[in-house]
């Protein structure tokens, strides 16, 4: 093994730092090799530091998304139909409402109800309040719920001050609904424009 071939096994700082003169091989040979060497490195640095320039912007991205999911989820409040407690043993584990016209606009308890099915929620009964004249809607408790009483309330876009409690355990719901005359800021009547 000449002196040269061996040179090339060891690794290429090496012969980066080695002086040209003690280079084996003709003179202006070494310049040569350190001139391909760099540029040989160049070459393959480039598409592999774009490869992982490319690798770490997607990572980067990914990262935000994924802290920003989990930021949601605990600081946003959740609005699924499901009960976290049940204290007046209702059957099964979805929230049980009626939902109430309180405003005497023709349909809206039937679209409130459409929309609340959408969300998961159980609506067991659907009809006009005693009165049509209820200036704000609002959500009461029936059970003392008072959370599934504001999932309810979040879900429809309701402000967490106008959910009451009156109990009625023998409503058999955890929550009425009354749709007031401020229905237009409510979602899904907001969804429907």
């Amino acid at each position: 093994m000449s002196r040269f071939s061996f040179g090339i096994v060891l690794p290429r700082f090496v012969y980066l730092l080695r002086p040209a003169n003690r280079f084996p091989g003709p003179p202006g040979a070494a310049k040569a090799w350190q001139n391909s060497i760099f540029m040989a490195e160049k070459s393959t640095t480039n598409g592999q530091g774009m490869l992982i320039n490319t690798a770490l912007v997607v990572a980067g991205l990914a990262a935000v998304v994924l802290l920003y999911a989990l930021g949601a989820r605990f600081l946003e409040p959740r609005t699924g139909p499901l009960r976290e407690e049940n204290p007046g043993a209702l059957v099964g584990d979805i929230i049980q409402v009626e939902v109430r016209n309180g405003c005497g606009v023709s349909s809206l308890a039937a679209q409130a109800t459409r929309f609340l099915r959408r969300q998961g929620f159980d609506v067991v009964e659907v009809g006009d309040h005693t009165s049509f004249e209820e200036p704000h809607s609002r959500v009461v408790d029936r059970v003392g719920n008072m959370e599934a009483a504001r999932k309810v309330a979040r879900a429809l876009g309701i402000s967490s001050e106008r959910v009451t409690q009156e109990l009625r355990p023998e409503y058999y719901l955890d929550a009425t609904i009354i749709i007031g005359k401020d229905y237009r800021s409510l979602v899904p009547f907001r969804e429907d424009e």
